[in-house]
C-alpha cells in the first residue's frame, strides 16, 4: 500500500466523539478549500457508522453549502431518520466553525435478489496502455497557469492510480470537443474487505473529473488554466451492484446541459468485466471570470 493511500485511508477513518457525531481532519487542497470528494467520502462514513453492518449503501443525496476550510476539522452529525425492516435512512451535516457546509442523506438497504438488467459498457481501452495522470500532467505543464499547479494536483491524486483515455479539458483549452470524457481509476494499493470502505473511495474519486466534460463542450480548460471558475453545487450517486475500489474502474462521463451559470455531468462507472457498479450525477458551478 502507498504512503498516500494510507494517508488517505486515516483522513476517512473518523474519530466517534459521541453516540452520533464524528469528528474528521482535512488536508491541504489544490485550491483553497476542502476537496468536495473528502467531505462526501467522510460524511458516507459517519453515516455507514451508524447503520447494521448487513446493510449497504445504495444511494446519497447531497449538497455543498460553502467552502471548507482545510485548516480545521470538520464535525459531522448524523441524524437517524428511519430504521425499517429492509431500508435505513441517514441524514448527515459537516460542520465548521459554527456553521453547516455540508449536506447530505444516504440510504441503506438490506441485501435482496430481483430482476436484474443493465445496459451494455461502452468501449474503452486497456487501461494498462494508458499514461498515468503523473505522466500526463507534467507532459501538458506548459498549459498550467502556474506550473506548481501540475505538481500540487500529483500529490493531490497520489492515493489514487487515475488514467485519462482522452486528453483532459487542461490540455486542448480552446478546442470544443463532444462532451464526454473517460477515466480509469483505482486505489494505489489493496484496500480490505469492507464494503463500506470501497463506496466512501468511489465516492471521494467521484468528484475529481465529472465536470470535465462540461468544460469539453465549450473547450474551457478549466481552473488550472484560469479561464473558469467553477464548485460543486450538488453531488447524487446510486451503488447497483458489488465492487472493488482496489480494482480497475471506467467512469464513462458526458454532460448533457450547461446554462445559468451551472454545467450537469451525468455518468457511469463501471467494473473491468463490464458491470454496471454505480451511476452518478452533478451539478456544478461553472463561471467565465470577468476581467
Amino acid at each position: 500500500m502507498s504512503e498516500a493511500l494510507d494517508s488517505l485511508l486515516d483522513l476517512l477513518d473518523l474519530e466517534r466523539i459521541e453516540q452520533d457525531i464524528f469528528r474528521g481532519q482535512s488536508r491541504s487542497a489544490v485550491v483553497p478549500r476542502v476537496f468536495g470528494g473528502q467531505v462526501a467520502a467522510q460524511a458516507l462514513v459517519a453515516a455507514g457508522r451508524t447503520v447494521p453492518a448487513d446493510r449497504g449503501a445504495h444511494s446519497l443525496h447531497s449538497y455543498f453549502l460553502r467552502p471548507g476550510d482545510p485548516g480545521a476539522p470538520i464535525v459531522y452529525n448524523v441524524d437517524r431518520i428511519r430504521d425499517g425492516r429492509s431500508f435505513t435512512t441517514r441524514r448527515v451535516v459537516a460542520v465548521q466553525h459554527g456553521k453547516p457546509i455540508f449536506h447530505l442523506s444516504a440510504s441503506f438497504q438490506v441485501y435482496e435478489e430481483g430482476m436484474d438488467h443493465q445496459t451494455v459498457m461502452p468501449p474503452a481501452p486497456d487501461p494498462e496502455t494508458l499514461e498515468t495522470t503523473e505522466e500526463m500532467l507534467h507532459r501538458y505543464v506548459d498549459r498550467f497557469a502556474d506550473p506548481r499547479l501540475a505538481d500540487r494536483l500529483v500529490e493531490a491524486r497520489a492515493a489514487v492510480d487515475l488514467r485519462y483515455v482522452d486528453a483532459p479539458p487542461f490540455a486542448t483549452a480552446g478546442q470544443p470537443r463532444e462532451p464526454r470524457s473517460q477515466v480509469w481509476f483505482r486505489t494505489r494499493g489493496k484496500l480490505a474487505d469492507d464494503a463500506l470502505l470501497h463506496v466512501c473511495m468511489a465516492t471521494y474519486v467521484s468528484d475529481m473529473t465529472l465536470l470535465d466534460s462540461v468544460l469539453l463542450a465549450h473547450g474551457r480548460g478549466g481552473w488550472s488554466v484560469g479561464d473558469v471558475v467553477g464548485a460543486s453545487l450538488d453531488h447524487a450517486m446510486w451503488f447497483h451492484r458489488p465492487f472493488r475500489a482496489d480494482e480497475w474502474l471506467l467512469y464513462d462521463q458526458d454532460s448533457p446541459s450547461s446554462s445559468g451559470g451551472r454545467g450537469l455531468g451525468q455518468a457511469r462507472i463501471w467494473t473491468a468485466d463490464g458491470k454496471l457498479a454505480i451511476t452518478v450525477i452533478q451539478e456544478g458551478l461553472v463561471r467565465v471570470p470577468r476581467d
